[in-house]
């Protein structure tokens, strides 16, 4: 494995960035690294930013034994192949990782194979600085074919999605496993056999989100009361209320098949997209509130052409400047997916339109401490083994909070740029003992007083506030 180094780094969002990059420059689109196939290929989830400043994140194929790998990429653009996929006999370490990774507090990652394990049904992994460590092994009974990452909790537990397996018709599960490895199905979909329709939906694809009521919301792929899939809670004891069912309206004007998860929004209200359904059957971005009320704010192929992009697989990222991003896996200008900025009222601006078969499928965005966002495209790229790319649109440098929510007392990182010489660290006004890691972090506890809000930054070259809300907890 190679090193998780917490070493430091100049800036956190590659190659466009300077050492005092508070404010980029104009929209600027950059190919950070184009994959061999050896090195990786065809990364399918988005990449993470870690508390060294560097990217991570995973490719489907590829690498020493062709079933895919775990990569590092540094600022200056540097990939390194932390691991290959099969390498442990009969694939016992896992195969085919379709979703990306999650950052613990531990510094470790945490994510899940679609194929392999002890028995070839997918794996959930911890990868360390010397190692991958295979949590659990599925065996269909408790779901198979995670498609999903995980999402760490405010218990300290991760929770994720099986899009298949589970105690009924195979319609998948939502699970909890703790660090440790120890795994409990929460929910089985579909799991009546009496159901002619699995009215709960079926085939969960997405990561969950945790929100403020510290319950889970989701997308299942299909199901739901009209097939077209939903949108769901799930409590974290596994009580599962379907808020949504897709085709509602005729023609599925409202979309179908959201095989991508939702963001929790400033406003209090999810966003999210649908692969197929809307006004032009090619897929939509819509909002939906915490009780199941849905708005459908835009309708892809709305322009000649399908210019502005069709059949958004990936989910949508909340920026600092209030507005949405995400990719589309068609359309644009030649076909080959675009990438695209929506605000809140559905107006929707293309900002990039992928060349060729230059797809980006399910491979969303991430917005960087810089400001910047950085993605990967599944195929394309000189051997058409996919890419990891930049894209500047002059947003500003903020803090990253791990984790975004606490009690007094809860150790918390900060992620960022250029943090060293770092003189003050407050908690919604209220100044909290911090001390500098490194460049890219910060270590602090929520200090007593704290209440919830921003959390700010005061450093050499600037105060930058952090991209979320922090939420104090009881």
């Amino acid at each position: 494995m190679g090193k998780l180094n917490r070493g430091t780094r100049a800036c956190a969002v590659f190659a466009w960035c300077t050492a005092a990059a508070f404010t980029l420059s104009a929209q600027t689109f950059v190919t950070l690294h184009t994959f061999v196939g050896t090195d990786g290929a065809n990364p399918y989830a988005a990449l993470i930013q870690a508390d060294n400043g560097d990217g991570y994140g995973t490719t489907e194929n590829g690498g020493a034994y062709g079933s895919g790998t775990i990569f590092k990429i540094t600022p200056q653009a540097t990939l390194t192949t932390l691991h290959s996929f099969c390498s442990q006999s009969a694939c016992a370490d896992g195969a085919y990782p379709l979703a990306g990774l999650v950052q613990a507090p531990n510094g470790y990652f945490y994510g899940t194979t679609v194929e392999g394990g002890a028995n070839g049904l997918g794996t959930v992994f911890q990868v360390t600085p010397s190692a991958l460590i295979t949590l659990h092994s599925f065996d269909g009974t408790d779901g198979q074919t995670p498609w999903a990452g995980l999402a760490q909790g405010s218990d300290g537990n991760f929770y994720g999605t099986t899009a298949n397996g589970g105690s009924g018709n195979n319609g998948g599960t939502v699970f909890k496993i703790t660090p440790g490895g120890v795994l409990t199905t929460l929910y089985t979909f579909c799991e009546k056999a009496v159901q002619a329709v699995c009215v709960d939906g079926q085939h969960p694809q997405a990561v969950l989100v945790e929100a403020a009521n510290e319950e889970f919301y989701g997308t299942t792929s299909a199901g739901g009361a009209n097939n077209g899939g939903t949108v769901f809670e799930v409590t974290s004891s596994g009580t599962l209320t379907t808020l949504y069912s897709f085709c509602a309206q005729s023609g599925c004007t409202d979309g179908e098949l959201p095989n991508a998860g939702l963001v929790w929004a400033a406003d209090g209200n999810f966003y999210g997209t649908t692969t197929g359904g809307g006004a032009n059957g090619a897929g939509t971005v819509f909002k939906i509130t915490s009780t199941g009320t849905l708005t459908t704010l835009y309708s892809f192929c709305s322009q000649t052409g399908c210019a502005d992009g069709a059949s958004p697989d990936a989910a949508l990222v909340q920026a600092t400047d209030g507005n949405f991003y995400g990719t589309t896996s068609a359309g644009g200008a030649t076909g080959g997916g675009t990438v695209f900025e929506i605000v809140s009222s559905g107006a929707l601006t293309t900002l990039h339109s992928f060349t060729g078969s230059n797809a980006v499928h399910q491979a969303g965005i991430i917005q960087g401490t810089t400001g910047g966002f950085f993605g990967a495209t599944w195929d394309g790229g000189t051997y058409n083994y996919g890419t990891v790319y930049g894209l500047s649109v002059g947003l500003g440098a903020f803090v990253k909070l791990l984790p975004p929510s606490g009690a007094v007392g809860t150790p918390v990182r900060i992620l960022g740029t250029n943090l060293t010489g770092t003189t003050s660290v407050s908690f919604g006004g209220t100044a909290a003992v911090f001390a500098v890691v490194s460049s890219s972090e910060i270590t602090t506890t929520v200090p007593a007083g704290a209440s919830s809000g921003e959390v700010q930054v005061v450093t050499p070259v600037g105060t930058l506030s952090s991209n979320v809300v922090f939420r104090l907890l009881p």
